[in-house]
C-alpha cells in the first residue's frame, strides 16, 4: 500500500490515486510484493535535518531512503524535498511533475533493492528510472 503524508509542504502536482497505481506497478514488475510505502513530502530544511542526524551528511538533497524490506515484501519510507524537486526541475528544464516522478521512483527503485553508489549502479538506476517514467499514464490519457 502507497500512502501520502505532507510535512511543512504542499504538493499540488502529486495526483495520489495515480502515483499509487504506477509505483505499485513498479514494484510489480519488479518481481516483488507491495508492502507498506509511505511517500513524505517535506521542505528542504526539514530534509537536511534528516541528513544530518541519521546520515551524517550535511548537505541538501532530494530524497532520503528508510528501507524496510522483508524478502521480498517491498516497504519503507521515503522523505522527499519538494524544495529540491522544483530546483532540479528548473536546473534539468523538465517540469515539476516529470521531476516529483522521477525522485519517487528513484526511491521505491532503491527499496526494490537497486543501488546508486558507483558508476554502474547509477547506470542501472537512471536506466529503470525513465523506463518506469515512460511507463507512467497521466489522467490525460
Amino acid at each position: 500500500m502507497i500512502s501520502f503524508e505532507f510535512i511543512d509542504v504542499k504538493v499540488p502536482e502529486l495526483s495520489s490515486e495515480l502515483f499509487s497505481l504506477w509505483l505499485n506497478g513498479v514494484v510489480a514488475e519488479e518481481s516483488k510484493l507491495n508492502g507498506e510505502i509511505t511517500l513524505i513530502f517535506c521542505s528542504d530544511e526539514h530534509l537536511l535535518e534528516m541528513n544530518r542526524q541519521y546520515l551524517d551528511h550535511d548537505y541538501y538533497t532530494d530524497i532520503i531512503t528508510f528501507d524496510y524490506t522483508e524478502e521480498l515484501e517491498v516497504s519503507g519510507d521515503l522523505f522527499i524535498s519538494i524544495d529540491r524537486i522544483y530546483e532540479n526541475a528548473f536546473e534539468m528544464a523538465v517540469s515539476r511533475e516529470v521531476e516529483l516522478r522521477r525522485v519517487c521512483v528513484h526511491g521505491v527503485l532503491h527499496l526494490c533493492g537497486y543501488g546508486d553508489k558507483s558508476e554502474d549502479e547509477s547506470l542501472i538506476m537512471r536506466s529503470k528510472e525513465n523506463y518506469y517514467l515512460d511507463k507512467y499514464v497521466s489522467r490525460e490519457t
